[in-house]
């Protein structure tokens, strides 16, 4: 089964949106994204908040599953910093990969959906047709600036306590996303969308940003 037609079939609409000229970054923060679920995908993600209160984010990695969608989020939560990247024990169903639905108690819910047009709330999670696609080689790139409006309150002072989250991973090496591998996903389902493949919405990549860890963020 293909991911791609299943979801198109949702009628997911994507939104149009002019995006403003960036404004003067504020403050920025550098992720660094590692893979989960022995996915071989990683990234570097640069969020900068503008004085106008928009977001501009950019986002370039390797190693993602090729010619497929990968949903990716902001997650945790505003003025709370108890959230981290789950550890290979949050495999709760024994079925040796993190899903979502086991990640999200660590990762937190999703703040931001970072879409590549439209609505960047949680309800947009799914918007597969709505997010960046790997190209033939497993490069994934991303540039958006959000709007000051389209940002929950106090999102640009808490960019170090959030992480960004990416989903979709290829277990039976077929460079698709489909049902054979894990089935369908929970997580989806749980939202009333049926016949999603586990394999698109398990994650791919997560880092929370540690000012005190050179290695893994910094902080301009």
């Amino acid at each position: 089964m293909k991911f791609q037609r299943s979801m198109l079939a949702l009628g997911v609409a994507a939104l149009p949106l002019a995006l403003a000229a960036p404004a003067q970054a504020d403050h920025e923060i550098v992720f660094t994204l590692a893979p989960l679920n022995d996915s071989g995908a990683e990234a570097t993600a640069t969020v900068a908040a503008n004085e106008d209160g928009s977001l501009d984010v950019s986002i370039q990695g390797t190693g993602f599953t090729p010619n497929q969608p990968h949903a990716q989020h902001i997650h945790g939560a505003i003025d709370d910093a108890d959230f981290f990247c789950p550890p290979p024990s949050a495999d709760a169903d024994g079925d040796g990969f993190v899903a979502t639905e086991e990640g999200v108690p660590q990762y937190g819910d999703v703040l931001i959906a970072l879409t590549t047009t439209g609505d960047v709330s949680a309800d947009s999670g799914l918007a597969i047709d709505r997010f960046p696609v790997a190209d033939a080689e497993g490069n994934l790139d991303y540039e958006r600036t959000l709007p000051a409006e389209m940002l929950p309150e106090g999102l640009a002072e808490s960019l170090t306590q959030l992480h960004i989250v990416q989903h979709g991973i290829d277990v039976n090496g077929n460079d698709t996303y489909d049902l054979e591998s894990l089935g369908e996903s929970v997580f989806a389902a749980s939202l009333g969308v049926k016949g999603v493949p586990e394999e698109a919405t398990n994650p791919a990549t997560c880092m929370l940003p540690l000012p005190s860890s050179a290695a893994k963020c910094s902080a301009v």
